[in-house]
């Protein structure tokens, strides 16, 4: 995003709604920290200015610097899978497409969130990191379309310094490779310059019980007690 020198009027209202504080004021107008911008468009649809002098330039829209802009506005759609955001829904709806079948658990792991954001060089900390472990890439995460290598989790050199809002590392591993996983992701955190969630997918057991919790409670994990379970109308389509 851009703002227009010739027309801002330095009221300094679009500056807090940067979810990443790069609108910055200076010398009596605003202006936009292009290296810390995501390309989000927070700015452009929501601050009141008044004087509509936020714009977006064309270069939006060439590669690398569109990077930015389809992993952080919500309205912006990946060519790779023609979902907008971030471009995943990071097996949320496992009880009926059935991705993670049983015996097999998924790991969403999130990098970055408004107010911080992440780079690719931290994205890449994480990927490698699972890569070692012999784990597979979700390859409907575009996340997946930007790595150079999925069995070294190399992200392209052309996007690695680029920053969004948030992006999400999503992979699929036998059941018994969790608590390698899980103690991987927790070592990797702590290298990184951003926050870091990190989501379990699975199916529940013949019994009712869900699988990964003795492995959590193992490892001394406590899980948040906010777990998604979509039900629909459709048809599962789940399968042992």
């Amino acid at each position: 995003m851009r703002i227009d020198d010739n027309v801002c009027t330095g009221c300094w209202e679009c500056v807090p709604y940067c979810p990443v504080g790069a609108i910055l004021p200076e010398d009596g107008v605003v202006r936009v920290d292009e290296e810390q911008c995501v390309e989000c468009g927070t700015c452009l649809r929501t601050a009141p200015c008044p004087s509509q002098a936020i714009y977006e330039p064309e270069e939006v829209y060439r590669w690398p610097r569109s990077v930015r802009k389809v992993f952080s506005d919500p309205k912006a759609v990946h060519k790779e899978t023609n979902v907008p955001g971030r471009g995943t829904e990071e097996c949320k709806t496992n009880d009926v497409t059935g991705r993670v079948k049983r015996g097999r658990v998924g790991v969403a792991m999130e990098l970055g969130r408004p107010g911080i954001g992440t780079d690719f060089n931290d994205v890449e900390k994480v990927c490698a990191a699972m890569a070692a472990l012999g784990v597979r890439f979700e390859p409907g995460n575009p996340l997946t379309s930007l790595m150079a290598d999925t069995s070294t989790g190399k992200i392209r050199d052309d996007v690695k310094s680029e920053r969004v809002l948030s992006a999400i590392v999503e992979i699929e591993a036998e059941m018994a490779q969790l608590p390698e996983v899980l103690e991987t992701a927790r070592r990797v955190a702590g290298e990184l310059g951003t926050v870091f969630s990190l989501d379990l997918i699975c199916r529940f057991d013949p019994d009712g019980s869900i699988p990964v919790l003795p492995v959590l409670k193992e490892l001394g994990i406590t899980p948040r007690p906010n777990a998604k379970v979509n039900l629909g109308t459709g048809r599962p389509l789940c399968s042992e």
